[in-house]
């Protein structure tokens, strides 16, 4: 049953700093930005006005998102185009008092590439965006390869390899998206041991769509940190290993409900999932398409699933400590957070002496 979360709660999670680990660089293009790129590169659209861009952005179901999807793709040809998306997903974030962010991409493949927009031009324009969201607002970005689960071995290998050249400067992951059913990591195991064997940190998306058989899967193949996760409670064995080894769930409410993988709040498993000790974290996936943002999936923790605000804390440590940085740099940004809440604590705390 939803609760009412009170005015010093809702500035609490608003104001708190936020570090997020799963969202979609793709999925996070606003349709004024995706109407501003098609008109730079000429690219016809299914619309042509704001408002229309807006009520098209609306979520419908899953073939709709991937229409949407694909749309944002075909505008973003250039360095140029990479760096504007990328510093404005951290103009975002600033907002929100995200201090952190690891970005999912997926370029386009080196094998009857999609676009102009090759691997290299794509991280240029990351590289750009990254530096000056760094220098301006304090964001820090970091980005995950997806090499994509329909592509084939040759292509994921060839983009791990890639990803293994050039990692460094915010390049520190690589990962799995796309459609679960039928397409499992293990046929991609060796691409996921070169890029492993180079220093690449793994994080796969799974359980899903798919079940828990998924996130074996996954962690099969390396994975330190599982995208979504949350079929995992289907399987009691499973839910004890993921608790006992602290494999961290980036988990996405929002999307989930939108995309089926739970009909409803109440039958979504996040507090099921944490209560029984499982590492999870709170993510937005794709925010403008799921119209949310980082900040209302926080508030959702609250309000659907009664997280208090001492939990809230718990669970944003949880992703700075889950952050692929090296360790002097995960425990120098776990000091910032952690002195950024006890400031948040007195000054909110002033106005609700029951504030824990």
């Amino acid at each position: 049953m939803p609760r009412i979360v009170s005015g010093v709660e809702r500035a609490f999670i608003e104001q708190m700093p936020k570090a997020e680990l799963h969202v979609h660089l793709e999925g996070s293009v606003y349709p004024e930005t995706m109407l501003d790129l098609a008109r730079k590169h000429d690219v016809r659209l299914p619309i042509d006005d704001v408002d229309a861009a807006r009520q098209w952005f609306q979520f419908r179901d899953f073939p709709h998102f991937v229409e949407i999807y694909l749309s944002v793709c075909s505008v973003l040809l250039d360095e140029q185009d990479y760096a504007r998306i990328s510093f404005e997903q951290a103009v975002r974030a600033h907002r929100e008092n995200i201090l952190y962010q690891e970005v999912t991409f997926a370029p386009a493949s080196f094998i009857d590439p999609r676009s102009s927009a090759s691997p290299d031009v794509v991280l240029a324009g990351l590289r750009e965006g990254r530096r000056r969201a760094l220098e301006e607002l304090g964001v820090t970005l970091q980005f995950i390869l997806d090499p994509v689960r329909t592509r084939s071995e040759e292509e994921v290998m060839l983009l791990a390899r890639w990803c293994a050249d050039n990692l460094g400067d915010g390049l520190v992951g690589f990962g799995l998206g796309g459609i679960e059913l039928g397409y499992p990591p293990d046929r991609f195991a060796d691409a996921f041991a070169y890029a492993k064997d180079a220093g690449a940190h793994l994080s796969l998306h799974a359980g899903e769509t798919d079940g828990p058989h998924s996130v074996w899967a996954a962690l099969n193949v390396g994975s330190e940190r599982i995208g979504h996760g949350v079929t995992s409670i289907l399987d009691a064995d499973l839910v004890q290993h993921l608790a006992a080894e602290q494999v961290v769930l980036e988990v996405s409410p929002t999307s989930n409900i939108c995309l089926g993988v739970a009909p409803s709040y109440a039958d979504h498993p996040v507090r099921e999932l944490y209560e029984a000790g499982v590492a999870v974290t709170v993510n937005s996936d794709d925010p403008p398409m799921f119209n949310t943002t980082l900040t209302n999936e926080y508030l959702v923790l609250a309000e659907q699933f009664d997280f208090t605000l001492d939990e809230l804390e718990a669970v944003t440590l949880l992703a700075v400590n889950a952050a692929f940085l090296p360790q002097d740099d995960r425990l120098e940004m776990a000091g910032t957070f952690q002195n950024q809440f006890e400031r948040l604590r007195r000054q909110v705390g002033n106005d609700d002496p029951l504030l824990p």
